[in-house]
């Protein structure tokens, strides 16, 4: 497990971007790389939340072994009409975060988990950038998850989800040929 803050949040440094969000995941993945040998063809992709978004683009960017996207919002246009549905703040940004425009160009294995209860991104928005995806791809719901209590709420079923996906993904894995 490698876990690591953008560029302005928790201990980093910087001011935070889409662009430079993208970077920071780009970089992450790099490290791994270079300081573990780990390829990103063996990774799990995760990301939450606004870091579903940031993973679905890492996801376009390497070949991994699975994707994980847990309470993805559509996009930050759609976010903002479903916080504020009668102001016109969709297009007064130009943070995109386009989350279902990313998941259909993602060709790993892809997961997506929402909480039914999400108090913050609503959980048809998580329902919409699955449907978005190309197969494989599995949806779990959290019966009675809110926002940020998906794996407590989700308990024991929460986690075999995760691990039967992995699975999945694993044994869906085409072999390499041996020269």
């Amino acid at each position: 497990i490698f876990i690591f803050d953008y560029r302005g949040y928790g201990q980093s440094e910087g001011t935070p971007s889409e662009e430079g969000t993208y970077r920071d995941g780009e970089a992450a993945i790099r490290y791994l790389q270079q300081h573990y040998g780990v390829a990103a063809k063996d990774l799990i992709i995760f990301g939450r939340s606004l870091g579903a978004s940031v993973a679905a683009e890492i996801a376009t960017r390497f070949e991994s072994l699975a994707v994980i996207l847990e309470s993805p919002f559509v996009s930050v246009q759609e976010m903002a009409r479903a916080i504020l549905p009668t102001l016109p703040l969709g297009s007064l940004t130009s943070t995109r975060y386009a989350t279902m425009e990313k998941v259909r160009r993602i060709k790993a294995p892809l997961l997506v988990l929402h909480g039914d209860r999400d108090e913050i991104v609503p959980f048809s928005q998580g329902q919409k950038v699955f449907a978005a995806a190309p197969a494989p791809k599995m949806f779990y719901t959290i019966a009675g998850a809110g926002h940020n209590d998906t794996y407590l709420t989700g308990g024991d079923a929460y986690f075999q989800a995760w691990k039967q996906h992995i699975e999945r993904a694993r044994t869906q894995r085409k072999p390499v040929p041996v020269s």
